[in-house]
């Protein structure tokens, strides 16, 4: 086990890097760049999938300028929630893990998800759900803790529990870009444009900015940009003839066409 001493002079070292584990202006940047790379309409339509105080948000619609950005959100925290609303932004009080999202198929042309998943377990309805309002050419633009980060695998090396999925923690699963991208291109909905790190533990900002740009399937968290394909059907697919002895959330069956359930 590390000594408290040893684990207080570690903190000290990352102290103040936390804020680069959002890669706030990565997100922004591939936002930026797949509107320049599709045939994005001059209003567009951005959704974030736990909102928050809207600082992804707000990003993403000042980097798709001169485009008009419709700003989207879901936040179930009523004080975050009213504080969106005040900023013009349109809220929804949703349950991401059993809720559909509402919007009509191929409506929304960016869907943020920036440090959510990892406190999910209905991936699959979520990402199906992504996948069915985004129009073809769209974004899902996901922000994960890395499981493998650098500072993950020396805890691993000395039996200790990865930081990005403590038992005594919010988060309930863990990701490495090989995994979550095998995720997310399964079934061919989404393709993988770009990958990114953010933060590299225990470095401070100076050095953490290029080491993640050089290494990020060692940063501390991982930026994915997936591109919508013209795949029709859901993601929800992907979990036909598994025979898996979880019971993943797939929703009513009473929906039929493009992205919903036969």
């Amino acid at each position: 086990m590390l000594s408290y001493g040893m684990r207080a002079f570690l903190a000290r070292l990352k102290a103040g890097t936390e804020i680069l584990n959002y890669g706030r202006e990565t997100l922004a940047a591939m936002a930026a760049d797949q509107a320049r790379r599709a045939p994005f309409p001059e209003a567009v339509t951005v959704l974030d999938l736990g909102a928050g105080t809207g600082a992804d948000l707000f990003l993403v619609g000042r980097a798709l300028a001169p485009r008009r950005a419709r700003l989207c959100g879901v936040e179930v925290n009523a004080a975050a929630a009213g504080a969106l609303r005040e900023k013009g932004v349109e809220v929804f009080p949703l349950d991401l893990e059993r809720d559909a999202l509402p919007f009509a198929d191929g409506s929304v042309h960016l869907v943020v998800a920036n440090q959510v998943l990892e406190h999910t377990k209905e991936v699959f309805w979520i990402t199906a759900e992504a996948a069915r309002v985004l129009a073809p050419g769209g974004a899902f633009l996901v922000g994960l803790p890395n499981l493998a980060s650098l500072h993950n695998r020396v805890l691993l090396l000395l039996g200790l529990q990865p930081s990005s999925i403590e038992w005594l923690g919010p988060h309930v699963r863990g990701a490495t870009a090989d995994g979550f991208t095998r995720f997310a291109e399964a079934g061919g909905f989404f393709r993988l444009r770009e990958l990114k790190g953010g933060n590299f533990y225990p470095f401070p900002p100076s050095l953490a900015r290029p080491l993640a740009r050089l290494l990020p399937r060692l940063a501390v968290s991982l930026f994915f940009r997936l591109e919508r394909t013209g795949r029709e059907g859901t993601f929800l697919s992907c979990l036909d003839g598994r025979g898996w002895e979880t019971p993943f959330y797939r929703g009513g069956r009473e929906k039929t066409g493009p992205g919903h359930n036969p």
